[in-house]
């Protein structure tokens, strides 16, 4: 994220490796998987390494709920931009807005408007904007206003984590050396029932969550402690892990986390409802 953040606001907009092979087939159609909500557990389990901030697991209890079967593409964050949502105030926070307007945003980090149309940036260099991609670089701000002018909303961390448990942790990670989200391709056969894609891998998803302490939780000592306890104010959890992320590194449980305003991450976001 570094690299690229530091590539990009180089003049010459040099490449860290060569283009990667796009996916051309269009975005599968969105749908919505259900989720009947009520007591549930979440939190890490099991002999396996997990940072502190997984932890203790605990109950929580949820109200039924739709999440998206995929993220949010390219495309249809541009039908955002279009329709004037970096211009119109009811859709953002109020931080948000106060945000969106002292630095100028009009469209996600990295992306350049041309008169041909949009291209963006990559650690593969310069590309057209390809809109079955998910959407990448948005902050928490922008997730949240594109959700609301959807008329939907963005996932709490314990649905997130709810609807990813069971799932193998597969998808387009740092070993695949894309570094680049990808499009998820597929069209749904007849009578299939719509099922979660892309979880992981490919973009990190900001939640609606803070990034607070669990109940009974206490920070690790040490370096590890340093890292995560004392982070614990004003962050925003993200789930699921990105294009840059190694594959072992990412559970269900894996909490990370962000300012809201932060966009070099390798963000975007998945839409959520209330059942």
């Amino acid at each position: 994220m570094d690299v690229k953040h530091v590539f990009s606001i180089n003049p010459l907009l040099p490449a860290y490796q060569a283009p990667q092979p796009q996916i051309a087939a269009p975005a599968a159609p969105l749908d919505w998987v259900e989720f009947s909500g009520g007591l549930a557990e979440i939190g890490h389990q099991g002999p396996g390494f997990a940072f502190d901030n997984e932890t203790p697991r605990h109950k929580v209890w949820l109200e039924p709920f739709r999440l998206a079967t995929r993220p949010v593409t390219c495309g249809e964050f541009l039908e955002f931009i279009e329709a004037g949502g970096y211009r119109r105030p009811e859709f953002w926070l109020s931080d948000g807005w106060a945000t969106a307007q002292a630095q100028g945003w009009e469209s996600p980090l990295y992306w350049l408007g041309e008169d041909g149309g949009w291209s963006l940036f990559t650690l593969s260099g310069l590309r057209r904007l390809n809109p079955a991609e998910p959407v990448c670089h948005v902050s928490f701000f922008e997730a949240d206003a594109f959700a609301k002018w959807a008329g939907k909303r963005l996932p709490t961390e314990a649905e997130w984590e709810i609807a990813a448990e069971g799932l193998p942790v597969s998808g387009n990670f740092a070993d695949r050396r894309q570094f680049h989200p990808c499009g998820g391709g597929g069209v749904a056969r007849a009578n299939e029932r719509p099922a979660l894609q892309q979880m992981f891998g490919d973009i990190w998803e900001w939640t609606a969550s803070p990034y607070i302490a669990y109940p009974r939780f206490r920070a690790a000592a040490g370096a590890v402690g340093e890292y995560n306890g004392k982070f614990m104010c004003n962050q925003m959890v993200l789930r699921g892990g990105a294009a840059i992320t190694p594959a072992g590194h990412v559970r269900a449980s894996y909490r990370n986390f962000f300012p809201p305003s932060a966009r070099w991450a390798f963000s975007g976001l998945r839409l959520a409802e209330d059942s």
